[in-house]
């Protein structure tokens, strides 16, 4: 079963930069899709970016430009670099690995990590 353990949240300025972490075990690491998503609260969990095996990336159209994932498929970990950080983009953030390159099915879910910018 594969667990993920995201770090990295915090509080920051608008503008300010911040960087998530995802640490990923049980699971072939590099054969699998990932993604970020967020929360807002009384808002739906929302797709914010994903990266397939190969590293092909997507990004929602709120984020494009500022922010970038990435995969480190020795310490099996994926990133998310958070730059020009809005009031909008408080959250709660949860990393998520997909099954294969299939984006219809998750694996698993972390436990979630808190992101909150200040205006």
């Amino acid at each position: 079963q594969v667990q993920l353990v995201e770090s990295g949240g915090g509080l920051v300025q608008s503008g300010g930069s911040l960087r998530l972490s995802c640490a990923a075990s049980g699971s072939i690491f590099s054969a699998n899709a990932m993604g970020w998503y967020r929360q807002a609260p009384g808002k739906q969990r929302e797709l914010v970016t994903s990266i397939t095996s190969t590293g092909i990336t997507n990004y929602a159209d709120s984020v494009k430009g500022r922010f970038t994932i990435s995969r480190d498929t020795v310490k099996n970990t994926v990133h998310l670099q958070m730059n020009s950080l809005k009031p909008e983009d408080t959250a709660v953030y949860y990393c998520a690995q997909y099954r294969g390159n299939d984006f219809r099915f998750i694996r698993g879910w972390g436990q979630g990590t808190q992101v909150t910018v200040s205006s």
